[in-house]
This record gives structure tokens, sequence and C-alpha cells, in this order.
């Protein structure tokens, strides 16, 4: 392969290269404290039905199979 190929290739992988990288500049950025602020808000504001213990008074688990008959257990 000749010189002239082989640094046009180079040059085409840093332009391409650089394309990536203005693009990713252009994406919208948040600072660390208002997102992890943001996060916090969202955690205290919507019920995780994963974790009941968490939010006090018990409800049933909806994701609980459900019982069939009594709930009885004979030994």
């Amino acid at each position: 392969m000749p010189r002239q190929a082989i640094a046009e290739a180079k040059l085409r992988k840093l332009l391409e290269l650089n394309d990536k990288l203005k693009e990713q500049l252009e994406i919208s950025r948040i600072p660390i404290s208002e997102a992890s602020r943001s996060l916090i808000e969202y955690c205290q504001t919507n019920q995780d039905m994963m974790i009941p213990s968490v939010w006090g008074n018990r409800n049933p688990d909806p994701f609980a199979e459900p019982t069939a008959g009594c709930g009885c257990a004979l030994m």
C-alpha cells in the first residue's frame, strides 16, 4: 500500500473520530448535583412496590402468588 493511501486512511479515521467527538459535545449535560437531587426527589415521591417495608403500613403484595383456600397448612 503506498504511503499516500495509508496517510489518507489515517486522515479519514481521524476525521470520523473528530465527527463523533463533536456529536458527543452537543449532548446536553447537567451537573451531578442536579442529577442526584432529581434522583432523590424521584425516589421520595414514587413508591417502590418491591420494597413495601420502607413505606410504612404494609399493603397486600401485588406480586405475591394468590393462596388457595384458607392458606392453612397441615403438618
